[in-house]
C-alpha cells in the first residue's frame, strides 16, 4: 500500500510503502473488542467500596431476646435488612484486569492499524515538530489537513512545542510510537502517523 507524505503545512514531501502485514489486513472486530475490553478493564482503578455487616459502625448488642416476641430472630442491628446497617455483597477493592495473549494484543495492534488504512483514515507526514509552541498555529496546520479528531504518533520523543500547543486541542491525542495502542486509535477519526513512527512500527512487527 503506498500513501503520499504531506507536511505539516499541507505540501507534498513524497510517498512511503506501507506494509501489507501491518497496514493490509482485514479487520475483525472480534479481535479489535477484545483488546478494547482488556485496556479499559485494565485501566479501572477499582477502588469501589462499601462497608460490609463487620465494618459498619453499630453496637454489637442483641436487638431483642431471641424468643418469646413473635417475630424473626436477629443478633445485631448491622445486618443488611436494617436500616444502618451493612450493604450485603456490595463492592470491594479489587483488580478488574484480566490477561490476553500477547500475541492477540500484537495481533489487535495490527487489525486496528488495517481498519484505518482500509477507511482512508491515516495521514503520514513528515515530522510533528513547531517552531514555537502556539496553539493557533498548530490549528491552522490542522485545518488544511482537515483535522478535528486525530491521534498523532510521533517517533521515540514527542517534540515539546507540538507537545504543548497539542494540549489544549480537544479531540486530538499526541502519543510517542511507543504509546501506540488500539483505544486510542479507534476512539478518533483520523490517524497521523510520522515517518520515524511508520519506520518504527515496521521495525517493531518484522
Amino acid at each position: 500500500m503506498k500513501l503520499d507524505i504531506t507536511t505539516l503545512e499541507g505540501g507534498s514531501a513524497g510517498s512511503v510503502e506501507l506494509s501489507d502485514a501491518i497496514f493490509g489486513l482485514e479487520p475483525r472486530a472480534d479481535i479489535l473488542a477484545r483488546m478494547v475490553r482488556y485496556q479499559l478493564a485494565k485501566r479501572r482503578a477499582g477502588t469501589h467500596k462499601s462497608k460490609g455487616r463487620s465494618e459498619v459502625d453499630r453496637t454489637r448488642k442483641k436487638i431483642y431476646k431471641q424468643k418469646g416476641t413473635g417475630g424473626a430472630r436477629h443478633g445485631a442491628a448491622s445486618a443488611p435488612q436494617f436500616r444502618g446497617g451493612g450493604k450485603a455483597f456490595g463492592p470491594i477493592v479489587r483488580d478488574h484486569a484480566h490477561d490476553l495473549p500477547k500475541k492477540v494484543r500484537a495481533l489487535a495492534l495490527r487489525h486496528a492499524l488495517s481498519a484505518k488504512a482500509k477507511g482512508a483514515e491515516i495521514i503520514i507526514i513528515d515530522d510533528a515538530k513547531l517552531s514555537e509552541p502556539k496553539t493557533k498555529l498548530l490549528l491552522g496546520h490542522f485545518s488544511k489537513l482537515d483535522l478535528s479528531s486525530a491521534l498523532v504518533i510521533g517517533g521515540a520523543e514527542i517534540d515539546v512545542n507540538f507537545g504543548l500547543a497539542a494540549r489544549s486541542i480537544p479531540n486530538v491525542d499526541v502519543l510517542p510510537v511507543q504509546g501506540i495502542n488500539v483505544y486510542d486509535i479507534l476512539r478518533r477519526d483520523k490517524l497521523v502517523l510520522t515517518r520515524s513512527a511508520v519506520d518504527a512500527l515496521e521495525a517493531r512487527f518484522k
